[in-house]
Formats: structure tokens, sequence, C-alpha cells
């Protein structure tokens, strides 16, 4: 196999720490064609479908990319954004507003970027350019709260597929979730608050989180228990009663069981009921998305109501409220030791990458 050709190297250039951003993906466009590609490389993953290849391969090409495709783009193009899609925005909003916050407590050389694990930038694209920006050390920090083998493991993949490639491998460190992190339960209860002093405040408060086949539980993925115990937190984070709070799994795919109870079983069950009004969090989500805008907010409103429910409101994802940007820097840096400083000087630097290069020429050394 051969391997990439590293960037041209410079005597006594500092090196930086790249901070990687990952999140799920998006097509690069609400479109049939975009979305045909996106959902091939998606649902290909290993770790996101995991019947025997042969059998999927048949349903794969043979029936979703058939149908699906225009189905998906329909619903896209329903929340896309002049600037793109949902996710992709608000993923390279935070990154913004991560390096100037990091900025402030990292005076050492680094640099923030992202990539999407599905579509484009990829994750290998990014590394590259973190490459080229000299970085020989790379935090990665998929965007997930909750560990789960289908997101976070398939990030990690990712990272891995493309290093193989690399003759020079960065230094590598991983962050591996950040669902009872005190800054991110915190952000998630004020954003809470938040809405509910403009709104008010529903009879019921549903946490919805993304659903994974069951049987991945029983395997022993982390998945289920790190959601429930972020439920429990923010719950008592707001000082909400037992009967005053649920939490549920959203986005079933195919006929095989997922994690229960069903958000929009549960919703319905609950305007059966009679209830007055429904407030919906998707805590397993950083950034709103198709899952939050169009199904959780449009989807299960409608189910909702059409089951006797009288009012339905959605209490947006984190984005880029500055409380949960504050708290992915305090994530960031509390993995940086020993990469990075804030008694970094660039003088000093300056003065010995000069004689780091003067050495070098001495030894005869092209560059």
């Amino acid at each position: 196999m051969p391997y990439t050709a590293e960037p041209a190297f410079i005597h006594g250039t500092p090196s930086r720490t790249g901070i990687l951003l990952v999140n799920l993906g998006t097509p690069d466009a609400p479109d049939a064609p975009a979305l045909k590609r996106y959902l091939k490389e998606f649902l290909w993953d290993r770790r996101v479908v995991e019947i025997p290849r042969p059998i999927w391969w048949l349903i794969l090409n043979g029936i979703i990319l058939n149908s699906r495709p225009k189905k998906s783009a329909a619903k896209y193009a329903t929340v896309w954004t002049p600037e793109g899609s949902p996710l992709k925005v608000h993923t390279a909003r935070q990154a913004r507003l991560l390096d100037g916050y990091l900025g402030q407590v990292v005076k050492s050389p680094f640099v923030v970027d992202f990539a999407m694990r599905y579509g484009n930038p990829s994750v290998a694209s990014v590394l590259a350019r973190l490459r080229a920006e000299r970085c020989d050390r790379v935090l990665v920090v998929p965007l997930y709260p909750q560990a789960a083998s289908s997101t976070t493991g398939s990030t990690y993949d990712a990272v891995f597929a493309a290093v193989a490639q690399t003759r020079n491998v960065p230094e590598l460190r991983f962050v591996k979730h950040f669902h009872d992190h005190p800054r991110y339960i915190a952000a998630l209860a004020q954003s809470v608050r938040d809405f509910w002093s403009v709104n008010g405040r529903g009879d019921k408060l549903v946490m919805s989180f993304h659903g994974v086949p069951r049987f991945q539980l029983d395997q022993g993925d982390p998945y289920h228990c790190e959601c429930h115990k972020t439920g429990r937190l923010l719950a008592e984070a707001l000082g909400l009663a037992p009967d005053r709070w649920v939490l549920t799994f959203q986005s079933r795919f195919g006929k095989a069981e997922w994690l229960k109870p069903y958000t929009q079983e549960t919703l319905e069950t609950l305007g059966r009921q009679g209830a007055g009004r429904v407030d919906v969090i998707c805590p397993g989500f950083v950034s709103d998305c198709l899952e939050t805008l169009e199904e959780i907010a449009v989807e299960n409103r409608a189910a909702f109501l059409h089951a006797g429910g009288r009012a339905f409101e959605y209490i947006p994802c984190l984005n880029e409220r500055d409380d949960w940007i504050k708290a992915l820097c305090h994530i960031v840096s509390g993995h940086l030791h020993g990469w990075a400083s804030n008694a970094w000087d660039p003088a000093a630097a300056d003065l010995k990458g000069a004689a780091t290069r003067e050495r070098a020429s001495a030894l005869g050394a092209a560059r």
C-alpha cells in the first residue's frame, strides 16, 4: 500500500496541536443524487448496519438506494439553509467559536478544524489538512455526548483508516464521551430553563435520544446506559419529579427491535391520555439537524397532536450557545495536558527555531 507524501518540512518550525471536531455527516445537497452517495457511504459502514455483507449488499443496492434517496432529499429540503445543511453549518460555527475560546487559555500553536464522518469534509481530508498545518499531535473530538459503536467507534475507524495510509503518523488522542460532564449537563439544563422562561413550561419533558438496535446493548454497547445517565443528571439539575419527564429513543430503521421506549409511540400515548403540552429536547445531539428539525419538530409534533395532545414545543440543541462552547473548550483543554501550554513564548520559540535551522544547515540539511 503506498503511503501519502508528507508536506515539505522546514527545520526549526514549531509543531502544532490539531483539534478535530467530528460530527456524523450530511449530504452535499438536498437532492436524490447527493442523498444516494451519502446513504451509500453511511449505510455500508459495518458499525452502522451489522447485517452480513452479502445479504445487506442486496438490500442496500437493490431496494434502499433505489427508493430512499428521493424521500430523504425531500425531508432535507425542508431544513436546508442558504449556508447549507444545518448540521454542517452548526459544526463549522462551533469549530470557529472553540478556536476563539481556546485561544484565551492556550498560547502554544494549535489548529481547530471539523470533519464529517460521512460526506464532506471527510475525516481523511481534514487530517491531511492538519498535517499540512504542521500538526504532529491531533485530539479527535467526536461530537456525540454518549459513546456508541455506531458513532464514536465509527469515528475511530475513520481516523485509523486515514493514518494507516500516512507515512509520518501523528500522536493521537480521543475524547470518548462527555455524557456526564458537569459543564455539558449545566449547559443542557440552562438551555431548558432559558426556553421555559420565554415560552412557559410544559406538563412533561420528553428527552429523545437517537436509537440503536437492541442487540447492541445486549452485546455490551455503552450507549443505552450513558443516555440514561444524561437523562437522570439533566432531570436532577432541573429539579424534575419522576412523573414530569420521560426518556425515549427515536429514528428507528428496519424491522428489528431497537432501544425502547420509542419516541413517537410515547408521544402518541401521551396524546391519547390527554396530555396538555409536552416539551421535547434531544440531548444526544449538540447540533440541530434533520433528526431534530424534521423528525422531532415536524413529524413527531404532528403525531402527538393527531393523537389528541394539545401543545408541542421543541427545545433547540445547544448549537452555538455560549455556555456550551465554553463547556466544549473545558472538555478539550482537559485532554490537551502535556500538548498545549498557556506559557508558550513565541519570541523564544523563534530564537529556538533559528538555532535549529542553523545547526541543520551546518550538518548539510536541505531545509
